[in-house]
């Protein structure tokens, strides 16, 4: 091997280390890698970035602006309706949402469409008195499933389709996935109908309001301020500060009059009773430190904690939300959005100690208490979404048909070959902001960021496999190690290899990574590359065997509380019917014929 191949392969498994470590984020490590090649000499400087020009990226963009679009427009909540006739009858419940996330996960963002659904299962749960744990993740898989149907349902079908178009001169087109997608999809969420729903435990406590997650009666209690107090004049906040950010003060009692999730500019006076959330020790430190007197023989609980005006919320943190990676005090919480941070709860454990200094990640659910009126902007700003609709809309019925309109026609236009998709999903993302359908702000803020970089990155990265030419001695010593094997088996390990990646790393890394792979495996065999950049599309999109390989696993993780080896127990099944399934019909409608 030359030296311009042993540092790609280093760097490579150096990333590869990085990814599964999860130490550092999935496009921090792709643009360190990038960074590496380009210094070593591997990438010419000039053109280390040109990846984040790549139409792959600008589709997978496009199609997040889209999708964006989708959940505004009210489409699916107006779909979700029908489902409350199927009260009583778990395994219709299960199918009929499993299906309509498939459904819309083939036409917008695989989080996007799960997310949609999420509030509408857990009431579902509640009225049927049904666990959570039982429908969440079938609806993540389903996600899933729905993204292998069409050119833009997931990120790793819009690399593929544009990486064959690289070494055939013609892409894939809108429905070219269809023929494997459609069949493994449909296998798919009959197993979890029938099956998978029943693999999964139903003690475990969710994160749903009405499943008590957060009992916080307990860590509630009523102080008095004493005159003479310092804090007498003072501003609110200056109390808040006291708490260090670990006590909520959730209402002011004066006069008789109760003030719900007060300002933190209201001004103290003596006698002012307050009630206050939070653990027993940063309770005890506030009391202390402030010099503050307990009320005593008065008791409240959660619902004397709510009125008209001021609500009760949970929410789960989103994948690109604000708050990823930061904690309460770091972004100023209540001061900035007007709500108080009453517990978080991570993997199905609630969380009280010293809460305002845990970073938050992608799928700790929030209780929070603020203004019912503003909390569905408040949840949207920190990209948090709701587990519960109750007054919260996350669509307007007005704008279903301008919304949906645009998008067939882009989707038409793709199909029928006369744009190609970066271009007419361009296109219609520029259509959706200047009909007013979205605004600059929410085009700018659909676009998630993390995707965007590791997509620029990694697609350079997987151009100096292929130009140093590592691909090939790869690719050839892959098909030295199986041997004799008829090419069939070859492309099943294929995608074996694919799905287990796409089960540690993100699943776009693994496509860009893994297309080469494919396509050298097949020109070592003398057989096109068709059927094995398939199987690589199928294998990187089938992550159900973790909750870290893709983020629709990682959101439902602590709503349902499951444990990581609940993916396993669901996910392993389905696997073996993946390849089961995937690998004939590859075989059927992309034969391997030189």
């Amino acid at each position: 091997m030359t030296a311009d191949q042993l540092l790609v392969c280093a760097i490579l498994l150096g990333a590869l280390g990085l990814f599964i470590w999860g130490r550092w984020r999935y496009d921090l490590v792709a643009l360190m890698a990038l960074v590496l090649l380009a210094l070593t000499g591997v990438i010419p400087t000039g053109s280390m970035f040109a990846g984040f020009g790549h139409p792959a990226v600008v589709t997978v963009a496009a199609v997040l602006i889209i999708s964006r679009a989708l959940t505004d427009s009210g489409a699916v909540d107006a779909i979700g309706k029908g489902l409350a006739a199927l009260q009583g009858q778990p395994m219709l419940q299960v199918s009929a949402l499993a299906a309509l996330v498939a459904l819309s996960s083939a036409f917008m963002n695989n989080v996007g469409a799960l997310a949609l659904f999420m509030p509408i299962a857990l009431q579902i749960c509640h009225k049927s008195r049904r666990p959570p744990s039982e429908v969440l993740m079938p609806l993540s898989f389903a996600s899933l499933l729905g993204g292998l149907i069409t050119l833009i349902g997931t990120p790793p079908n819009v690399i593929i389709a544009l990486y064959r178009q690289s070494v055939s001169g013609e892409a894939f087109g809108m429905f070219a996935f269809a023929p494997v997608g459609l069949g493994v999809a449909v296998v798919g969420l009959i197993y979890i109908a029938l099956i998978g729903w029943r693999l999964l435990p139903r003690n475990r406590t969710g994160a749903s309001k009405d499943d008590s997650l957060f009992e916080i009666d307990d860590y509630i209690i009523e102080i008095r301020l004493p005159e003479g107090n310092k804090l007498v004049g003072r501003p609110l906040g200056e109390l808040e500060r006291v708490g260090e950010g670990d006590v909520a003060i959730l209402a002011l009692v004066r006069g008789g009059r109760r003030l719900l999730a007060p300002a933190p500019y209201e001004r103290l006076k003596a006698d002012d009773a307050l009630i206050l959330e939070g653990h027993s020790g940063a309770l005890k430190n506030m009391v202390d430190n402030a010099h503050l007197e307990i009320a005593s023989g008065s008791k409240f609980n959660a619902e004397d904690l709510s009125s008209e005006r001021v609500g009760m919320f949970e929410a789960v943190v989103g994948p690109g939300s604000p708050l990823e990676g930061r904690s309460a005090s770091m972004v100023r919480l209540h001061e900035r959005y007007r709500v108080n941070l009453l517990a978080i709860s991570r993997q199905g454990q609630s969380i009280r100690q010293r809460i305002s200094r845990i970073n938050f990640q992608v799928g700790d659910v929030l209780l929070l208490q603020g203004e019912n009126a503003t909390m569905a902007e408040t949840l949207a700003a920190m990209g948090l979404l709701p587990l519960a609709r109750r007054n919260i809309k996350l669509g307007k019925q007005r704008r279903i048909v301008p919304a949906l309109g645009i998008f067939a026609v882009a989707i038409a236009l793709t199909a029928a070959g006369l744009l190609p998709a970066h271009l007419a999903f361009t296109c219609a993302a520029l259509a959706l902001v200047l009909s007013r359908l979205l605004s600059l702000r929410e085009t700018y803020s659909a676009i998630e960021g993390p995707i965007i970089v590791l997509l620029g990155a990694m697609i350079p990265v997987g151009q100096a496999l292929e130009e140093t030419g590592t691909t090939a001695i790869i690719a050839n010593f892959l098909v030295d190690i199986a041997g004799g094997l008829p090419p069939w088996m070859i492309l099943g390990m294929l995608l074996v290899n694919s799905m287990v990646l796409s089960d540690i790393i993100n699943n776009a890394a693994t496509a860009v990574i893994m297309a080469p792979m494919a396509a050298g495996v097949a020109g070592a065999l003398g057989l096109p590359a068709d059927p094995f950049l398939m199987a690589v599309a199928v294998g990187s999109s089938s992550t159900f065997l973790t909750p870290i390989g893709h983020q629709s696993n990682t959101l439902v993780m602590g709503p349902g509380g499951y444990a990581f080896s609940d993916y396993w127990r669901m996910g392993l099944p389905l696997d073996v019917l993946v390849v089961l399934t995937a690998v004939p019909l590859i075989l059927l409608f992309w034969p391997l014929t030189g």
